[in-house]
């Protein structure tokens, strides 16, 4: 049996995992999904800290 990143790897290299990628990429390009995931990593950071 492949290892997990195997065959992460494996799709990610797959038509269908390109277009995925292409896809997130294009999501992240937007301003508005930057801000959101901006306010994410803030919240997260905050919540290691205590």
């Amino acid at each position: 049996m492949a290892k997990l990143a195997q065959r992460v790897q494996a799709f990610l290299r797959s038509p269908q995992g390109q277009r995925l990628v292409d896809q997130g990429r294009r999501q992240l390009a937007k301003p508005e999904n930057q801000r959101r995931l901006r306010s994410l990593f803030t919240r997260l950071q905050n919540k290691r800290r205590y």
